[in-house]
This record gives structure tokens, C-alpha cells and sequence, in this order.
């Protein structure tokens, strides 16, 4: 059975890590198999901006949305894996891709119902941040984006099989180096097809 991987990316630059780590995560997973739908939401023009066609309408689940929100749910329905890479920007998701969730992960389409459509599903998240793992975790800031993406976003529609992997100091002080870019690249690439290990 052909297995299909709806891999999101969003960098508004091709060259940067996000971007790079992206193609290596497309890669990987179709040596494992998996067909790959890439949306990269800059390429496509992907408006993350709610329009009032698109805003939920809480008495009526069954309201039909715009046509790119309907095409957008019909991939991510369409997918056995979920991944998505970012970059952490402000602690959190960068604007494009929280409107891109405010958008198409809707009332009605993606969670509102008895039973979710999106129930069974596999999702990945892997985001690129800046700060070394000592500061980002010293502020707690990775249990608040870890819960928010996997209990608020995931959960929430009905996704129980997630991961949300973190990469830290993709810039550090300021610049990448050859070796220290590609540690970042083999670790994004990893996460997409690997669980981590809990160690209790």
C-alpha cells in the first residue's frame, strides 16, 4: 500500500535551513516510501490572512469555506504523515503558518465533529530555532511550543500520533557553519521517520 506524506514548509527564503532541511525530509521519506505532496506555503502563495468566507461559523458546522481552504483540507486529509518544518520565530510559529492553521484546520472541516477526520493520522513537527537548548529550555519555552503544537493543534483535531521535535542554535553567534548546518540538517531529517526514545 502506497503511503502519502503531506510535508509543509514555511521560509520565505529557498537557500535557508528550514528550506534545506525541508528537501532533505522529502528525501528521506520517499526512500522510506512515502509519496510526498510538498506545500511549501510561500511558493504556492498561501494568504494567511482569515477572510470573512473563512471565519467559523459556531451554529453551523457545515458551512462550505473558500475553494483553497476546501483544497488545502483535501490534502491534509488525503495524508497518512503529517510534517511540517518551521522556524521558531518570537517562541512560536511563524505568522504564515499559524494562518495557514487558523485557516484550513477549521470548524467543521478539521475538528468539531463526533468523529474527527483526521483521526489515525501520523503528524511531525519540526521546528528550527535559534537559541542553544540550554536557553530555550531554560525558559520553559520548549514545553509551552511542544503543547501548544501537540495538545492544542494536533490533539485537539484528533491526531494522536505526534511528535514535536526541536532543534536548537541553528545561528550560533551569528553564523552557520559547514559542519554545524549539516548536524542540523541530518537531525531534521531524522525526525521525520524516527520516534524518540523516552528514557523513564
Amino acid at each position: 500500500m502506497n503511503k502519502t506524506a503531506l510535508l509543509v514548509v514555511s521560509h520565505p527564503r529557498a537557500t535557508s535551513l528550514t528550506q534545506r532541511a525541508a528537501v532533505r525530509a522529502r528525501r528521506r521519506l520517499e526512500r522510506e516510501g512515502y509519496s510526498v505532496d510538498l506545500l511549501d506555503l510561500y511558493a504556492e502563495g498561501f494568504d494567511p490572512r482569515m477572510p470573512l468566507e473563512d471565519e467559523p461559523d459556531w451554529g453551523y458546522r457545515d458551512k462550505v469555506y473558500s475553494a483553497e481552504v476546501r483544497r488545502h483540507m483535501s490534502r491534509i486529509e488525503a495524508a497518512d504523515l503529517i510534517v511540517v518544518i518551521f522556524p521558531i520565530w518570537w517562541f512560536g510559529l511563524p505568522a504564515m503558518l499559524k494562518g495557514w492553521i487558523d485557516r484550513v484546520w477549521n470548524y467543521g472541516l478539521s475538528y468539531g465533529r463526533r468523529e474527527p477526520r483526521l483521526r489515525g493520522k501520523r503528524m511531525v513537527w519540526v521546528g528550527l530555532g535559534g537559541y542553544s537548548e540550554q536557553h530555550f529550555t531554560g525558559g520553559g519555552w520548549d514545553a509551552t511550543l511542544t503543547r501548544t503544537l501537540k495538545v492544542g493543534i494536533s490533539e485537539f483535531n484528533g491526531i494522536e500520533d505526534v511528535d514535536v521535535r526541536l532543534i536548537y542554535g541553528t545561528v550560533p553567534g551569528g553564523e552557520v557553519t559547514n559542519r554545524h548546518a549539516e548536524d542540523i540538517l541530518h537531525a531534521a531529517e531524522v525526525a521525520v521517520v524516527t520516534k524518540p526514545v523516552n528514557i523513564a
